[in-house]
């Protein structure tokens, strides 16, 4: 499985996706975010799905850019990456669902490109069409995304900064990771402020984290402790008393 987070506040975009893969039994390390930058040029694409889907998609789009194919909005170069998604459609479903493999790749696609007036989000589908992220969906979240919504629906608005961002987000992969043994670090960390066209990837290792995380349990169990429990007065008095200790 995968865990795959992009962010879009107004100061620019903060990605995160974890490395784990995960066939049968078997697990290993492979990076998840591709970044394509130069003049006036600045994306990065992450995916969940087959990695050899993922693999094949980028190699043809990456191939398409060293040719000297260029694309003066971003939604223009998610258009060109759901076409190479299209293009291993038609030359491996077949195969792979005989084998018994669902064809998937779902793509979290964000950067700024010279015309864009602003940095852009965009969750591509596997069967080519998107939809952009923004005002009132300010993150997307692929692969394993059911632990790690609550702290981003809480705490995660447009107007949040690249900052909070990024902690709500390493939260986010945190709750997941601990609730799901196919998520784990190290985790690749992409940063973009906008207008910048420069992008900043770093890596962090479970021990880089690990106060953090330990101090988040900590801050909730508290935060537990002192919540009123007065409200559940009304549902306790329905219990029947204690039965009696047996001599």
């Amino acid at each position: 499985m995968t865990y795959c987070l992009g962010i879009k506040v107004k100061e620019g975009l903060v990605a995160i996706a974890d490395t784990r893969i995960t066939a049968g039994s078997e697990t290993t390390e492979k990076k998840k975010i591709y970044v394509q930058q130069q003049d006036h040029h600045a994306l990065f694409i992450m995916t969940s799905g087959l990695r050899s889907v993922r693999d094949k998609a980028v190699l043809y789009f990456k191939e398409l850019i060293d040719s000297g194919t260029t694309y003066n909005k971003l939604y223009k170069a998610v258009n060109e990456f759901g076409a190479q998604v299209k293009r291993v459609a038609r030359e491996d479903r077949e195969d792979l669902e005989h084998a018994g493999f669902k064809f998937n790749l779902n793509t979290i696609i964000g950067g700024q490109l010279k015309d864009d007036e602003e940095h852009k989000l965009f969750l591509l589908y596997p069967e080519g069409n998107w939809v952009e992220l923004g005002q009132g969906a300010p993150f997307v979240v692929i692969g394993n995304s059911g632990h790690g919504r609550a702290i981003l629906n809480r705490a995660v608005t447009e107007d949040s900064s690249m900052q909070m961002a990024l902690k709500a987000g390493f939260l986010s992969f945190d709750s997941t990771r601990v609730s799901a043994n196919d998520v784990d670090f190290p985790i690749d960390v992409v940063l973009y402020r906008n207008h910048s066209f420069e992008m900043v990837e770093h890596r962090y290792d479970a021990k880089d984290l690990a106060l953090v995380s330990e101090q988040w349990a900590h801050e909730l169990k508290c935060a537990l402790d002192r919540l009123p429990e007065d409200w559940m007065q009304a549902a306790f008095q329905k219990l029947p008393p204690t039965p009696a200790t047996p001599l």
